[in-house]
């Protein structure tokens, strides 16, 4: 009776047949929009072809991928040449891309690369405005969807590493018409709650599911953001406005938790190490000041106290001694400048003059040194004594 039923390989491998051996699908020429892109290691590029409507599944094979003269991108529209079959271990049809051209650029893509060089010629991608990243942080905010992998990831890992930290989540659209609006209130009403970091972000996606962190209005928004922000948008590869314009940028979810936080672990063992470290410095502290007492008990000199005394009172015989002879050499100086001056004073002594026989003459209190200076009668100064005499003309003595 179980004849009649057939294994899902079995149904997979007739439908494959028939997808190969359909003439109207070994040669195809399809047109769309690339999305959830991926360049594996090997070099075989996995994607999406997609149109307003429906989407299906592609890959390109490395040796043809390596003729391609351009690099796909989720949102670049292409034209692709291949053949359509059934993937047996997933039973989803996909095409077999051989040959792929540009058909100008999608017109999300066209968008992103606008407005990010107009943020970055205005100057919001600058480094010198990054705000740096606590290293202690005690509140940390989180914007994201309330369910998915993204905000559990988060969560966990913050717990995790460094379970002392308050986590305050901000539930938010992270895709959609309204998204960039509800991003922007919640990054906002983030600045109330004394936080000293902020995450924003969501799990991968396309550029569609993305895109509300391309919005302009939310780059602004983390620009102006008083917290310090770390974007976590998407997977590794996946990169929007929001991450250039954030003071710093997280591969993943998983990656901005372990950014935002340090490992309790490792702080553990580092305390442990400054601990033993610090152990370590005071007894060798102790042991130093340790010998250097028991340098000074051993001494001589505090072995013998009278010694200090004898020192010191040696030295101020010195000192004294060096006093008195530095006073005997300034009162002889003294004295020798003294008995120069005398002599200086005694050659300009007028009595020293009037001891060698020399007079003064005064005439009405003046010295006389001119003859029309006499008067009637003059006083004559000697060494020894004064007199008045009378003055009497030459000219009248010889006349009488």
């Amino acid at each position: 009776m179980n004849e009649k039923y057939l294994t899902v390989s079995a149904i997979t491998r007739y439908l494959k047949a028939k997808f190969d051996l359909d003439d109207n699908l070994k040669s195809v020429f399809l047109k769309g929009e690339i999305s959830n892109f991926k360049a594996h290691t090997s070099g075989h590029l996995y994607f999406s072809l997609k149109d307003e409507n429906s989407k299906i599944n592609a890959i390109m094979f490395s040796r043809s991928a390596a003729k391609l003269d351009f690099k796909p991108a989720d949102g670049t529209k292409v034209l692709v040449t291949g053949h359509i079959s059934i993937y047996e271990p997933t039973g989803n049809y996909q095409i077999y891309v051989d040959k792929m051209i540009e058909d100008g650029v999608g017109n999300l893509y066209a968008r992103f690369e606008k407005l990010k060089k107009e943020l970055a010629a205005e100057g919001l991608f600058d480094e010198n405005h990054k705000k740096p990243i606590p290293k202690y942080p005690k509140k940390v905010g989180v914007i994201t969807a309330s369910t998915g992998a993204a905000v559990r990831d988060i969560i966990t890992t913050i717990k995790r590493r460094y379970p002392i930290c308050e986590i305050i989540l901000f539930p938010t659209l992270v895709q959609g018409e309204n998204a960039k609006e509800d991003i922007v209130k919640n990054i906002k009403k983030a600045e109330n709650y004394d936080l000293d970091v902020l995450i924003i972000g969501r799990g991968g996606g396309s550029i569609e599911d993305l895109w509300a962190f391309n919005e302009e209005i939310v780059a602004r928004a983390i620009y102006d953001c008083k917290i310090p922000v770390i974007s976590a948008v998407g997977h590794e590869i996946d990169f929007t406005i929001s991450d250039f314009v954030a003071d710093l940028r997280a591969p993943t979810p998983t990656g901005a938790a372990e950014m935002a936080v340090p490992n309790i672990t490792d702080l553990i063992t580092y305390i442990n190490q400054l601990n033993i470290r610090l152990k370590e410095a005071m007894i060798k502290k102790v042991n130093y000041q340790k010998l250097y007492l028991d340098s000074l008990k051993n001494s001589f000199v505090i072995k013998n106290p009278h010694l200090i005394y004898e020192n010191k009172k040696q030295n101020l015989d010195l000192l004294e001694h060096k006093i008195k002879e530095l006073m005997m050499r300034k009162y002889e100086n003294n004295k020798t400048n003294l008995h120069i001056i005398i002599g200086k004073l005694n050659l300009l002594n007028p009595l020293n003059t009037l001891n060698r026989g020399y007079s003064i003459t005064y005439s009405n209190g003046q010295v006389v040194k001119d003859v029309k200076e006499l008067g009637d009668v003059v006083s004559i100064k000697l060494y020894k004594g004064t007199f008045k005499a009378k003055v009497i003309e030459i000219g009248d003595e010889k006349n009488g």
